[in-house]
């Protein structure tokens, strides 16, 4: 535990130690889309584009070019947060081990290479899953969003006052 000044008087930090997995960042992608309402979209895509593959296969009773198209846009589209997540891990997976420190001031990320400070007032909001905390920026296309796995945490009594800390700056959306 670190304690820090702020502008409240003295605040604990928790501490995070992980490095981040195709799982992370999927769940980073997923809680994005669904506060979008981007699954509906992507879901009726692939429905369509999947129906109309079995549509036609049902009237041509083989298998053609158009048949494997549809096929094939109905996988890319329902895949895509999943291509999205690897895009995202190739990225900063290189960096290694990732310290992050959740405080009064925001979130201070720290890897071998680069240590980056977010402050509260970057995110709209967080959302929580079983096993991570999401951070959503405040841009309206929500193009930044930040994913704390809770594996990271020293003990699972930290959560609590991870989730403290946080709700303490910003609403749950």
């Amino acid at each position: 535990m670190v304690m820090e000044s702020g502008q409240s008087g003295v605040q604990d930090a928790v501490e995070l130690v992980y490095r981040p997995t195709r799982a992370d960042i999927l769940t980073a992608v997923l809680v994005r889309e669904r506060l979008r309402r981007l699954h509906i979209v992507r879901w009726g895509f692939t429905l369509l584009f999947g129906g109309s593959a079995l549509l036609l296969v049902a009237a041509q009773r083989s298998f053609t070019v158009p048949i494997a198209l549809a096929a094939f846009c109905a996988a890319l589209i329902w895949a895509t947060p999943h291509i999205q997540a690897n895009h995202a891990l190739r990225t900063v997976e290189w960096q290694g081990e990732y310290r992050a420190s959740v405080s009064g001031t925001g979130i201070t990320t720290e890897s071998e290479h680069v240590t980056l400070l977010q402050r509260w007032s970057v995110f709209r909001g967080y959302r929580e899953t079983r096993d991570h905390v999401v951070f959503l920026s405040r841009d309206p296309n929500i193009l930044l969003a930040e994913v704390l796995p809770k594996r990271g945490l020293s003990s699972p009594e930290e959560a609590e006052r991870l989730l403290d800390v946080v709700s303490r700056h910003m609403p749950r959306v």
